[in-house]
């Protein structure tokens, strides 16, 4: 699962001595981090002073890769990366930590506290999987030290591959933990994960309902009144600040954010977690520029004067556990935001574009009155943003699929053809009749809204993701189209030279078949094998010499 275990990592303030034999230890021992990104990891992994974090305490992190760093072990996981969700694709520029930190009183040691994170970093933004995988291997590591982590890291080893879609076995220190990664052909919404079978699953300790999904309901609770109006914000990818009391409760609150949105992925940074020692923490902070599309997690009060200029601040208290009701925060003028210890409200003059919706808000009141688990309110609350975001994108959807060229368009003689221009103006005419309207009954100025979001990261990203994939079904359809020709009697009508200009072109469609996974029928790329071996059989045995080792066939 390409992952990277770090820990111990002692207490920031002794950061010079913190990667020193002795101080820490990292498996698997072959893994290489930049100074840089040691130096992040050593201040992400604890609470800042104020947190006052006693007892065990986990959350999540993610951190940018050091610029010129070599592709390592990450790129193992293209081959799957393919087939997963695009919210859950590994970003080539971030890695994310999980950190389970122990802190508890000891006499015996002179801060009068033993203070120990286990870190885990991975490519993977699989939340929820790797907390689990902390909270069964952390406890027994902070008593049995580091030849229990090492045994920890054989019975990673020997994991499967973590293929989207297969239903996987994982052993970890006696546990056996059943999960399935979701894959892009996965129902929005559904969780597909196997139930335990009668028999053949009674080794089976742990099955996890989701790979990557935190819980919604708890992080949105405070805040539930509004959250269509922060959808709308992270939607629109507007700069956005979580100050919470703990790095568990920010970094919590900012996945659930980021998660909203879904299937939609968030294409700006986001720090579920973020210090005044982050590598980034000046690029953000800055007052000489306006704030950037980035949704940051923090508890230290410096931040409350720093980001005093940000547009969107979220302040909240203490997450009450499961089946407690916080009181509702308020909406609040952003001036009125002096210190961190501020009362816990939604600062910002934002005026959302859609009505509020009242259905939703009586529905999860209802469910608080009636003490419905926390994990029921979530599947409510996550089923609304999806058809939230689905009515937003469908519209969009269509629009985009309509600057796709007609299948009969595409000639094997000739280059695939373009897509037409997306034009903005032409997409807000769609509206009128297949917009919104059709599948929400959210009223409100879904026209601004969309003008808002094509400005956005959100739009840039999604776009040039739909842009690529419809080019390479344009790439795949022209592969067909050749396919399809008689390519051996096209060549008796040709030159020698024509054919070869041909075999090489042919050969280049295959590799760039391979290489960016075009969406082919099975048998095409062995029909066009079969093509080119016959053209190249046709030619004086000189030339097939040349071309037989040009390439591949």
């Amino acid at each position: 699962m390409t992952l990277l275990l770090l820990g111990p990592v002692t207490d920031p303030q002794g950061l010079q001595s913190i990667f020193y034999p002795g101080k820490s230890v990292i498996y698997p021992q072959h893994s290489k981090l930049t100074d840089k990104e040691k130096t992040n990891i050593c201040y992400l992994s604890f609470p800042d002073s104020n947190s006052g974090c006693l007892g065990d305490t986990q959350f999540c992190f993610r951190f940018r890769q050091s610029s010129g760093r070599r592709v390592s072990l990450h790129c193992l996981l293209d081959h799957y990366d393919k087939d997963l969700p695009v919210y859950l694709k590994k970003d080539p520029a971030y890695f994310y930590g999980y950190v389970y930190f122990r802190q508890v009183r000891d006499k015996s040691l002179k801060r009068g506290y033993f203070q120990k994170s286990l870190v885990l970093i991975s490519k993977l933004p699989y939340i929820h999987f790797f907390h689990t995988v902390l909270k069964q291997i952390a406890p027994e590591y902070f008593e049995k030290s580091e030849p229990y982590l090492e045994a920890a890291c054989n019975d990673v080893d020997r994991w499967p591959a973590p293929v989207p879609g297969k239903t996987l076995h994982l052993p970890i220190m006696g546990v056996v933990m059943k999960v399935r990664i979701p894959t892009c052909h996965d129902k929005p919404g559904t969780t597909q994960i196997a139930q335990l079978t009668q028999q053949a699953d009674t080794h089976i300790s742990v099955i996890l309902p989701t790979v990557h999904e935190v819980d919604l309901f708890r992080c949105f609770c405070p805040v539930f009144l509004h959250s269509q109006m922060l959808w709308e914000l992270v939607l629109l990818g507007e700069p956005l600040v979580v100050m919470a009391p703990s790095p568990s409760e920010s970094s919590e609150t900012v996945l659930a954010l980021v998660n909203c949105i879904s299937p939609l992925k968030y294409f700006s940074d986001f720090r579920p977690y973020f210090t005044i020692h982050d590598s980034e923490f000046k690029e953000y902070t800055t007052r000489t520029q306006a704030p950037p599309s980035v949704i940051l997690g923090v508890t230290n009060p410096f931040f409350a004067k720093t980001l005093q200029h940000w547009p969107h601040i979220i302040r909240i208290g203490d997450l009450k556990p499961a089946g407690e009701i916080p009181k509702q925060v308020k909406v609040k003028k952003l001036k009125n935001l002096k210190t961190l210890d501020s009362k816990p409200g939604v600062y910002t003059s934002y005026k959302p574009y859609l009505n509020r919706d009242e259905e939703i808000i009586k529905q999860l009141q209802k469910g608080v009155q009636q003490k419905r688990p926390s994990e029921a309110q979530s599947v409510i609350l996550r089923r609304y943003f999806l058809e939230l975001t689905q009515s937003f994108i469908i519209p969009l959807e269509r629009y985009v699929a309509s600057l796709m060229p007609l299948q009969k368009s595409i000639s094997p003689w000739k280059s695939p053809p373009q897509l037409r221009q997306f034009l903005p103006e032409e997409f807000m005419k769609t509206l009128e009749k297949t917009g919104p309207q059709l599948t929400s009954r959210i009223k409100g100025d879904w026209i601004g809204l969309y003008r808002h979001f094509l400005k956005s990261p959100n739009f840039d990203g999604w776009f040039k993701t739909r842009r690529k994939e419809m080019t390479q079904k344009l790439e795949a359809l022209h592969l067909e189209a050749l396919c399809e020709e008689d390519l051996l009697l096209w060549t008796q009508k040709h030159t020698e030279v024509e054919t070869v200009d041909l075999v090489l072109k042919l050969k280049n469609k295959l590799l760039q078949a391979d290489r960016e996974r075009l969406p082919v029928k099975p048998d095409t790329m062995e029909k066009l094998r079969t093509h080119i071996d016959a053209i190249i059989l046709a030619l004086p045995e000189d030339l097939q010499g040349i071309l037989l080792k040009t390439g591949m066939t």
